[in-house]
């Protein structure tokens, strides 16, 4: 049990028969009345945001979320497979569990899983990944200096905007919670 006193960013909560994890809180001593804790809180399962105020002696149950590092195997009709690299034990998600999570990662590559009392509710993908661009138009000379960006299309099938000096067989690294190009590998 935490207290709302206690409420700190990234915490997860049980309430209401949801997990939630705190986005912001702010602890509110008006003039007049009771102190209290403002609070956004995303519901993990759904991804949506709601705000909610709490008294700071309210209790709420922790959550607590496992993160399990799993090899992403390969995609298939309906399913993603993954499999635990020290037990063997594979896991097949289904495309709605699994959303854009994967739409930079190549088969083989590690991921985590997340879940909640052994349902599977998320796939974190890694935070940067180097993938090689093959489709893109080719940049002109003396069109660097004005820092305009092109698409490109890299080998998961992903389209990434990418500076004009950048080419075809190009491996590039990429911020996969932005989907932003950082730089040429």
């Amino acid at each position: 049990m935490i207290s709302a006193g206690d409420f700190r960013n990234g915490v997860t909560i049980e309430l209401e028969g949801n997990i939630y994890q705190i986005i912001e809180f702010q602890h509110v001593k008006p003039g007049k009345g009771a102190a209290f804790v403002r609070t956004k809180l995303k519901n993990i399962v759904s991804g949506g945001v709601v705000e909610k105020t709490f008294r700071p002696t309210e209790k709420c149950p922790t959550a607590h979320i496992d993160r399990k590092d799993m090899q992403y195997l390969y995609e298939d009709d309906d399913f993603y497979h993954f499999m635990d690299v020290e037990t063997y034990d594979q896991v097949d998600l289904t495309k709605d569990n699994v959303g854009d999570a994967l739409k930079f990662v190549k088969e083989n590559e590690m991921v985590k899983i997340c879940s909640y009392k052994g349902n599977v509710f998320a796939v974190e993908p890694p935070l940067f990944v180097e993938l090689a661009i093959t489709e893109t138009e080719p940049g002109f000379k003396g069109d660097t200096a004005t820092g305009a960006t092109k698409p490109a299309t890299v080998e998961t099938g992903a389209t990434v905007m990418v500076p004009l000096f950048v080419e075809q067989g190009d491996v590039i690294k990429i911020d996969t919670r932005t989907g932003e190009y950082l730089s040429r590998v």
